[in-house]
């Protein structure tokens, strides 16, 4: 029993040590898109007044471009501590839904204090990667990917910060395009392999256009928008297409 059990605990270590440098391969390009929107994130800090530890510590605490954004308006406006929370929470609760999402994708035995963790690493292309993996998300795979896009993030609003006065304001801004072409890299395969999710992608974008140019529709902020979409959006594809849990299809193979 007792080699049964040791035999246990080296496959798991092994295995977490396998998800964990599969999560830093697939954060290097995240790290990368990270480093050149952090850096534009910096510049803007610097011009606000911050300075670079200031900004950093800001990068370290909030791990979204949206939410710093916004709250580096505020601060740039002189506004109080009050309308920085309620501006904040309402651009980021998008992270509620994605946490809602990523938490159908781990094991019911996980400890919380991986859930914990996982929570606060949880950002848009993050959430795609881990969403993508098949089966159940292990902690470690999360923790690999943010080992290295994590301090790309903080890195680059370093630089921005410091040295952000360098570069011509054309090619910061240029920087940014780093981000959508990642998320085309998380999409396109699980789309070219099922026509349903490559139609589902079809039809978000098509509904993301339509609520950024309606005349109504475009006065939603960015992050109820973000929500209204993906609740309608997710909830007809739960309908059209339900997918059972790991735990079932297991349960239904033992039977």
């Amino acid at each position: 029993m007792e080699q049964i059990k040791q035999r246990e605990v080296i496959l798991t270590r092994t295995n977490n040590k396998k998800e964990f440098l599969q999560g830093m391969q697939a954060g290097i390009p995240i790290g990368m898109g990270y480093l050149a929107v952090s850096f534009t994130l910096g510049i803007t800090a610097r011009n606000i007044g911050l300075t670079p530890l200031q900004a950093t510590a800001m990068s370290l605490a909030c791990h979204a471009s949206a939410g710093q954004f916004a709250a580096m308006n505020i601060i740039s406006s002189s506004a109080g501590f009050m309308e920085m929370a309620v501006t904040s929470l309402i651009v980021n609760l998008r992270y509620l839904l994605l946490s809602s999402s990523l938490s159908q994708k781990i094991s019911s035995r996980t400890p919380f204090f991986h859930r914990f963790i996982m929570a606060f690493f949880v950002t848009d292309e993050i959430f795609g990667i881990s969403s993508a993996r098949p089966g159940y998300v292990n902690p470690f795979y999360m923790y690999g990917a943010a080992v290295v896009a994590a301090p790309s993030w903080e890195l680059g609003t370093f630089l921005g910060a410091s040295l952000g006065s360098i570069l011509p304001a054309s090619i910061a801004n240029a920087m940014n395009v780093a981000l959508y072409g990642m998320f085309l890299a998380i999409i396109i395969p699980p789309a070219r392999k099922d026509r349903f999710i490559a139609g589902l992608v079809i039809l978000s974008m098509a509904a993301s256009l339509l609520f950024s140019v309606a005349p109504v529709l475009s006065q939603i902020s960015e992050g109820f928008r973000i929500i209204i979409l993906t609740v309608v959006l997710a909830g007809l594809a739960a309908v059209l297409r339900p997918v059972e849990s790991q735990e079932i299809q297991e349960e239904s193979a033992h039977e």
